[in-house]
């Protein structure tokens, strides 16, 4: 997991200054427990460890597909323009619970 989204950012970036020349802004989402179908199937297969990764974020909730919509039309728009290279965090606070050592992984 943590590799993955090290590979994520690193592409990120790279992109960010590759496509400049063009005018283009580039960023990244990176979302946390969003509900949709296919996060109900793995709540099913593992959803003591979601619940507690859940219960120790800060919003305590999982997040919803609108709200990532909500974040990606703010990057696409007029407010974000001087936003590039950069990812969005939309986790609920679960990276941070992490890092202050209130969630441990595994």
């Amino acid at each position: 997991m943590i590799a993955k989204r090290m590979n994520h950012l690193q592409a990120q970036r790279a992109a960010a200054t590759t496509w400049r020349e063009r005018g283009a802004r580039i960023n990244t989402i990176s979302p946390g427990v969003i509900v949709t179908p296919l996060a109900f199937d793995e709540f099913n297969a593992n959803g003591e460890g979601y619940q507690r990764m859940i219960d120790a974020s800060a919003v305590k909730r999982t997040g919803t597909s609108d709200e990532i919509a909500e974040a990606a039309a703010f990057l696409l728009g007029e407010h974000a323009k001087f936003i590039t290279g950069t990812d969005l965090l939309i986790d609920g606070g679960v990276i941070a619970s992490i890092r202050t050592g209130q969630y441990k992984l595994g």
